[in-house]
Parts: C-alpha cells; structure tokens; sequence
C-alpha cells in the first residue's frame, strides 16, 4: 500500500469515528436492528433450509417466524421477568437500614470478638447513621431522576420512535443479511479480497462465540444461580442470581460479586452456618458448569479477549460514544483483537523485524 493510500485510509477512518460520534444517538437504534439481524441470521439460515417435498420455506418468512419467537420472548420478559426483578430489587432496598443495622450490631461485634480487634476507634455510630443518611438522599434523588425522565416528552418521544424503529429495521436488515454482506464483500479490493475475507470471517467466529455464545452463557449462569439461590431460600435469589450471571461478561466479576452478595443476605436472613455453606455450595456448582461444561460447549476458545482488556474496552466505548459504545465496545475490540493478530504475524515476518543488530 503506498503512502497516499495509507493516509487517505487513515482519514478515511478518522471521518468515521468523528461521524460516529456525532451521530451516536441516532445511529443506536440502528446498532441495536443491526446486532439483533447479526445473532438471528444463523437460526433464520437454517430455517431456509427447511423443504417439504416441493415446497421450502423462504428468507422472508424465516425472517417473519424468528421475529415472532423474539416478540414472544419480549413479552414474556417484560410480563414476567422484569416484574419480578423490580420486586426483588426494592425489596431489597427496603431492607438496607436494616441490613446496616445488622451489620453494626450483629456482625462488626461477632468479628472483634472472634479477632480481637476493636472498631471502636472507627466512630461506627457516625458511618452509619452518614449511610443511611446518604442511602436515604441518593433513594430520593433516584427517585426524582425516573419521575422528571417519566415525564420529559422528549424523552418519552426517544422511547417511542426507538421502540418502533428497532423492530422495522431489524426486519429488513435480517431479511436482507446474507445480500448485505455480499454487498459489502464485493466492495473489497480484488487483489486483496482473500486476505480480508479470511480476517472478516475469523472476526465472525469470534464475535459468534462472543455475543451468541457469551449471552447464552451468562443467561444459563444466571437461571443456575438464581434456581440454586432459591432452593436455598434466599429472598432475593432471581436478582442476585440473574446479575451474578450478567456480570459473568467478565471473567470471574459475575461468580465474586453474586458470592458477595448471596453470603451477606443468607447470613442477614438466616443467620446460621448452613445457609452460608449452601450458598457457597450453589457458586461452585455454577462455576463448575460454566468451566466444563457451559463455556467449552458454548464459546470455545474463540474470543481470546483478556479480562481487563473487556473492562478497558467497555469503559473507554462509554466515555466515547455513550450507550452506542457500551453496545459496540465488545464486538470491535473482539474484531480489533483478530486484526493486531494478523498485524503482529505481518510485523514478525517482516525484514524490519528480523533485521540483524
């Protein structure tokens, strides 16, 4: 590639991230289409392949049933999913005095006496009652953040054209996925259409173990720990269990974080060695599923992405582009690890490289 070709793809580049920026509230409800179109394609591919004697199914209706299974599956979620995810979560806000109070009276006093150590230096008294003063503003605030975004008509304007928009493009974008990208593939340079076929479909596997993959992991995971949770008894067994399972984006985030919090409500509700040791019993029967038999059966070893490499990623596309960089920032630095691969064999087998001292 000669200089002004390498320059005029730099700028190239640069125009699209300015343009991306700019227009990053626009273009996520086309994101959010294209990343729907993109997990669907598999499944509405093989629903094509479907032939009865003569007759076998087309694109559009593949397209129109894997569109109502999703739309069965929305309603489903937010009719009984959501609702029950509220009603943990302010259940549990509710008991946080609480929690605070046990923690003061029952737990801090349990560990001085078994570590004969004193908090007493530590003006106990004043942090709590600064927490609760503190929990109680940021509830209220909270509040007061939903009821003016309730009733912000711009706001609820947002929200109604995304909701119809996502729908209708992603219809179109799955009906026409397979022509999309034969589209884009006949734009590629044919000198070097091979090579860059050969990239773009290693970066398919590895967003195909990622974002199919991942997600199915994290929704077993969570479903796991949230039924073990229960059969414990734990009150809020569905939200600890779903965000444990959510959080397992990251490695070993999702399994610490849902321990945390499973073992502080256990001994909060139950107060006994039992519960705690059941608890600790359904963490690792997930973390055993998820090692042998979710991950390897679900992701393989396709993603190669390392843990602080996926908090940089999804932290840097927040401060960049907002919720559009959150949903983006996964899949792209998934692509980008498959293209540094590439550039670093390119850089080793280079004379630059191998250059004698």
């Amino acid at each position: 590639m000669t200089e002004s070709k390498s320059w005029l793809l730099f700028a190239l580049l640069l125009l699209a991230g300015l343009l991306l920026w700019l227009l990053a509230p626009v273009i996520t409800p086309f994101a959010v289409a294209a990343t729907i179109a993109y997990l669907t394609d598999p499944l509405v591919d093989r629903l094509e392949l479907i032939r009865i004697k003569s007759w076998h199914m087309s694109r559009s209706l593949a397209v129109t049933l894997v569109f109502i299974m999703l739309t069965v599956l929305l309603v489903v979620a937010l009719l009984v999913v959501v609702p029950a995810l509220i009603r943990q979560a302010r259940s549990l806000v509710d008991q946080v005095p609480a929690v605070i109070d046990w923690v003061t009276m029952v737990a801090l006093p349990w560990v001085s006496s078994q570590l004969g150590f004193s908090f007493d230096g530590f003006e106990i008294g004043e942090m709590v009652d600064l927490l609760k003063q503190y929990w109680e503003q940021a509830a209220g605030a909270a509040v007061n953040v939903m009821q003016t975004v309730g009733k912000g008509s711009a706001v609820a304007l947002t929200v109604l054209t995304n909701l119809v928009l996502i729908p209708v493009v992603a219809f179109y974008l799955m009906r026409d996925w397979d022509r999309l990208v034969a589209g884009i593939q006949a734009l590629l340079p044919r000198s070097r259409v091979s090579q860059l076929s050969a990239i773009a479909g290693e970066i398919d596997e590895v967003l195909s173990a990622f974002l199919r993959g991942q997600l199915m992991v994290m929704l077993a995971l969570g479903l796991i720990y949230a039924i073990g949770l229960w059969m414990v008894g734990l009150e809020a067994a569905f939200l600890i269990g779903m965000t444990a399972g959510l959080l397992s984006v990251v490695p070993y985030l999702g399994s610490v974080v849902g321990l945390l919090l499973a073992v502080g409500m256990a001994l909060f509700q139950f107060g006994d060695l039992l519960h705690f040791i059941l608890v600790l019993v359904v963490f690792a029967v997930g973390q055993s599923l998820e090692g042998m038999v979710l991950t390897p059966n679900l992701v393989g070893d396709k993603i190669g992405l390392h843990p602080v490499a996926v908090i940089f990623a999804v932290l840097a596309g927040g401060q960049l582009f907002g919720f559009l960089g959150i949903l983006l920032a996964l899949p792209v630095a998934a692509a980008l690890n498959v293209v540094v691969r590439h550039i670093h064999e390119i850089y080793q087998h280079s004379a630059w490289y191998q250059e004698p001292r």
